[in-house]
């Protein structure tokens, strides 16, 4: 575990994390479980987060409800009071989340509910920022050269168009209203907690039964971030002095083709050549092919970047499981 940036400044505090259990919650989760805040973790199915906070060693006090409930996301915020919300709930990263009115009530609606309770209940006297909202790189769709967060986006897909409504209302009750909310956006996460049918869970999984993986050709360059430092960074965000309605990108700023991802994670998992099976697949229409990341912003109100390297983060993610006997208890290192 990475040292707690700005442990002291969360002591007493409210905090509020929205989509706790999955795959980033449940990272800040366990970074401000280290700190002396008040913790509040809004879940789905709390039985089945309770298993994922034990692993994860989370502490905090768990809220079920579903978040497309607005008065009752409306009446947790009045109860609870938060100084921070970390709003990590989204809906269309999972292949086989295509319902276009789930995709808008948990993208796009949620965050104008969520930025109108803060505008009307928010405590003046606190100076920090309110709301830490995620965002994706789907949001910049098609658009080529430096992703910059100044650029004209063009999402072309249901996941990228709602997301950018949601960051569009972070930036408006910012602007407008004074709400101190800024959106942090991600690229390719990677890490302990992935969902399985993603690159590296895959990769694990071949490793451990030792079969063939079908893979695209693997040209396609991504700006890979280990979950850590998503974490890190994203509560380096909720203590920075950025304006209200920012938009900064969370990434390494560092390309990186998903063929050289599965080689270094090959070498790490002692996976033979032969069974990376390179252009059994079609690359998926909705993949995005980008340029460079600019992490200007980051930089600015941070002071900091992402410092795990690629292989590095393979090599603690597979430690992570080693150490709970996650992966059926073989190890790879």
């Amino acid at each position: 575990m990475q040292t707690i940036p700005n442990a002291k400044f969360y002591e007493n505090l409210p905090v509020l994390i929205l989509g706790a259990s999955g795959f980033i919650g449940r990272w800040i989760a366990r970074y401000l479980s280290g700190t002396r805040c008040s913790l509040f973790l809004v879940v789905r199915d709390s039985r089945r987060s309770r298993k994922i906070f034990n692993e994860y060693t989370v502490n905090g006090e768990l809220i079920e409800i579903d978040l497309t409930n607005f008065s009752d996301v409306t009446s947790t915020i009045k109860n609870i009071k938060p100084s921070i919300i970390f709003n990590l709930a989204g809906y269309g990263v999972d292949p086989s989340e295509r319902d276009p009115e789930q995709a808008r009530l948990m993208n796009a609606d949620l965050v104008r509910v969520l930025c109108e309770n803060l505008r009307v209940f928010s405590e003046p006297k606190l100076e920090n920022l309110q709301l830490i909202h995620i965002g994706s790189a789907l949001e910049y769709g098609t658009i080529g050269g430096n992703l910059s967060e100044d650029s004209i986006p063009h999402p072309t897909t249901l996941y990228g168009q709602t997301k950018l409504t949601g960051t569009e209302t972070v930036k408006t009750y910012g602007q407008k209203y004074g709400v101190r909310g800024i959106t942090a956006r991600l690229f390719t996460v990677y890490g302990p907690g992935e969902h399985p049918q993603r690159l590296l869970p895959t990769l694990i999984e071949a490793a451990r039964n030792q079969h063939p993986i079908p893979l695209t050709e693997g040209f396609q360059k991504r700006d890979f971030t280990y979950v850590e430092d998503v974490a890190e960074g994203l509560i380096r965000l909720s203590v920075c002095n950025a304006p209200p309605g920012q938009i900064v990108n969370l990434a390494t700023g560092k390309l990186t083709t998903v063929r050289e991802f599965v080689k270094i994670a090959a070498d790490v998992l002692n996976i033979q050549d032969n069974f990376l099976q390179f252009g059994a697949l079609p690359t998926r229409k909705e993949e995005m092919n980008h340029d460079d990341v600019s992490i200007d912003q980051l930089k600015q109100f941070t002071g900091w970047t992402p410092p795990t390297s690629i292989r590095e983060g393979i090599q603690r993610t597979i430690a992570f499981f080693n150490k709970r006997g996650s992966l059926h208890q073989k190890n790879f290192l």
